[in-house]
């Protein structure tokens, strides 16, 4: 597509507004702290988010089983790939890390083929620490059952407070 030449400013000042938009400072409590290779940042070369900060971003239920839990539990919270974008990010993995150390690796694309989300409620309720928050990482389990494997469930880290976009 060609534009008129008058525009050629108007569209380089938007292209790179973009490409490194600083997100607004949390207010409140921090929950998540994304590091790595990302271009929107709020506290150094970090992004700090809040719980609103979380809960503003596209969010998604999902009803599913897990091996943790008795019965199906409705999780509810930000998509995974609307973290990844509000963060500014075309990595290729993202390192999850929970508040105990442990830490798992998980392909950009499982955030994209999957509706998978960073919990930050259960049936309604917040994640406290001793139910598995701030943030539970689900995958969409019973909507695709191959996803009930030793390398996802792996990946499923509860108690999350960091990423690392690598």
């Amino acid at each position: 597509m060609r534009y008129p030449i008058a525009l050629a400013p108007a569209l380089l000042l938007l292209s790179l507004s973009a490409a490194g938009e600083n997100l607004e400072p949390p207010q409140g409590p921090v929950l998540l702290v994304v590091s790595g290779q990302l271009d929107n940042t709020n506290v150094g070369d970090e992004a700090h988010f809040d719980r609103a900060m979380l809960e503003a971003l596209e969010q998604h239920e999902t009803h599913t089983h897990t091996p943790w839990h008795d019965g199906a539990v409705n999780f509810s919270g930000p998509l995974g790939r609307a973290l990844l974008e509000a963060v500014g990010s075309d990595s290729d993995q993202v390192r999850v890390t929970a508040l105990n150390d442990y830490a798992a690796t998980i392909p950009v694309s499982d955030f994209y083929q999957y509706d998978l989300i960073f919990a930050m409620r259960a049936d309604g309720e917040p994640l406290r620490v001793r139910d598995q928050g701030p943030l539970f990482v689900i995958y969409p389990f019973d909507d695709d059952p191959d996803l009930l494997n030793e390398i996802t469930l792996n990946r499923s880290v509860w108690q999350v407070n960091r990423l690392n976009i690598e």
